[in-house]
C-alpha cells in the first residue's frame, strides 16, 4: 500500500546537501588507432564506389551523394567532437600501444588484431556484399 507524506513530514526528516561541484573528464574519443577509423571510412566508401560505377544511372546521383554525405559526417562530426573542448586530453591511441597494452571491450581486454576484427568486419562485409551485388547483377 502507498502512504502520503505531507511536504512537512518530508522536510522534518530531510537531510539536504549542497550540490558537489566535479568536474569530470569525458574523453570523448573511442581510443583506437587513426588507421581503422581510416579504414572504415574506406570500406564504406568503396562500397558507395563500387555501387555507382556498377549499377550507374542518372536516377542514383542524388542518393549516392546523400549517402557520401551521411557517411562523412557520421565519421567527420565526432572527429570534430573530440577537438571542441579547448581542455581535452583524449588522444587516439598508437597502434604500437594498441598492441602492447591491449583495449578492454565488453568482453574483456583484447588483442590489436582482435579490435581490429571487431571495428572492421562490418564494413568489409558491407563492401563485400557490394563487390558480390555489381557481379551478380553484371552477369545477369
Amino acid at each position: 500500500m502507498s502512504k502520503h507524506f505531507t511536504r512537512e513530514l518530508v522536510a522534518e526528516h530531510a537531510a539536504i546537501h549542497a550540490a558537489p561541484k566535479l568536474r569530470h573528464e569525458v574523453d570523448r574519443s573511442f581510443e583506437l588507432p587513426k588507421g581503422l577509423y581510416v579504414a572504415t571510412v574506406a570500406f564504406y566508401l568503396g562500397f558507395l564506389a563500387v555501387m555507382a560505377a556498377g549499377l550507374s544511372t542518372p536516377g542514383l546521383i542524388i542518393p549516392m551523394v546523400i549517402f557520401t554525405l551521411f557517411i562523412v559526417a557520421g565519421f567527420g562530426l565526432p572527429a570534430l567532437w573530440t577537438r571542441i573542448t579547448p581542455d581535452h586530453k583524449g588522444r587516439n591511441m598508437s597502434w604500437a600501444r594498441l598492441a602492447s597494452q591491449r583495449i578492454a571491450t565488453h568482453t574483456g581486454r583484447v588483442s590489436a588484431r582482435d579490435a581490429a576484427v571487431q571495428v572492421l568486419i562490418l564494413p568489409a562485409l558491407v563492401f563485400c556484399w557490394g563487390v558480390t551485388t555489381v557481379i551478380i547483377a553484371a552477369l545477369v
